[in-house]
C-alpha cells in the first residue's frame, strides 16, 4: 500500500494535480485512506445540501432511494455503498432503488461519479448511460444539449431519439455532447473536456479504497 501511495503521489506531482505549499485537503485525505473502512453518507460539503426536502449535515446517510438537492454556492461529496459523487452547485440527483445496479437520476445539475465494480445506470433528460468500472462526469444544465464524459471504462448511450453507441475509454478520450431535438442528423457530437479533474477522480476513487484506471491497471482496484 505504501508503495501504491507513493506512486500516486509522483502521479499527482506529475500531473500539477497538488497545489503550490501541500496537498489539498480531500486529496491528502485519499492518499491516507489505507486500510480505512468506507464511510458512507455525505463525506464533505458547503453551502446548502438537503436530503429528501431536509438540510443535511456532513456525516448524514445517503442511501438508495434518496434525493440530495445542492444549492447555488455549494457542493457535496457523497458516498453510497462502494460508489461516490461530487456533486457541484445548483443539482438534483435522485437515487434509485434498483438492488441489481446502482442508477440514479440527474433531474438537473452537474455530478462527477466513480462506479465499483458491475453495472450502473445515469439517467439525464436526453439519455440513458448505461456503465461498467467507470468513472464519468455529466451535465444537465444546457436548454440545448447534455455534456457527459466517460473519463474511463465502458458505457453505452442510448437516447431518447433511439440513437445507440458503446465505447470504452481509459482517460478522457472521447468526451461527448448529446442533443435535446431528436431530429438532428448528428444527436451526439465530439466535445472537449469540461469542469472536472483527475485529482477529484482520485479523492473520490480514494473514499472507496481504489485507485482511478487510468493511474495503472496494476493498482487501479476491482473493476
Amino acid at each position: 500500500m505504501m508503495n501504491n501511495r507513493r506512486r500516486l503521489l509522483q502521479y499527482l506531482l506529475a500531473s500539477g494535480a497538488l497545489m503550490a505549499g501541500g496537498v489539498s485537503g480531500v486529496i491528502r485525505e485519499a492518499l491516507a485512506m489505507g486500510s480505512r473502512p468506507i464511510m458512507p453518507g455525505i463525506h464533505s460539503m458547503r453551502g446548502s445540501v438537503t436530503v429528501n426536502g431536509k438540510p443535511a449535515q456532513e456525516g448524514d446517510q445517503v442511501a438508495r432511494g434518496d434525493a440530495v438537492a445542492v444549492g447555488p454556492n455549494s457542493q457535496a461529496i457523497v458516498v453510497i455503498e462502494r460508489d461516490a459523487f461530487l456533486l457541484r452547485e445548483n443539482t438534483l440527483v435522485e437515487f434509485g432503488t434498483d438492488i441489481v445496479k446502482q442508477t440514479l437520476r440527474l433531474v438537473s445539475g452537474k455530478i462527477l461519479s466513480v462506479f465499483a465494480k458491475g453495472e450502473h445506470r445515469i439517467l439525464t433528460s436526453t439519455t440513458t448511460i448505461g456503465l461498467r468500472g467507470t468513472g464519468g462526469y455529466v451535465e444537465d444544465v444546457d436548454p440545448a444539449r447534455v455534456y457527459f464524459c466517460l473519463c474511463y471504462g465502458e458505457t453505452e448511450l442510448q437516447t431518447s431519439g433511439g440513437y445507440r453507441a458503446n465505447y470504452r475509454t481509459t482517460h478522457h478520450e472521447s468526451p461527448r455532447y448529446i442533443y435535446r431535438d431528436s431530429g438532428m442528423v448528428k444527436p451526439v457530437t465530439e466535445a472537449p473536456m469540461l469542469n472536472h479533474t483527475d485529482a477529484e477522480l482520485i479523492m473520490l476513487e480514494g473514499l472507496v479504497g481504489r485507485y482511478p484506471m487510468f493511474y495503472g491497471s496494476e493498482n487501479s482496484g476491482a473493476y
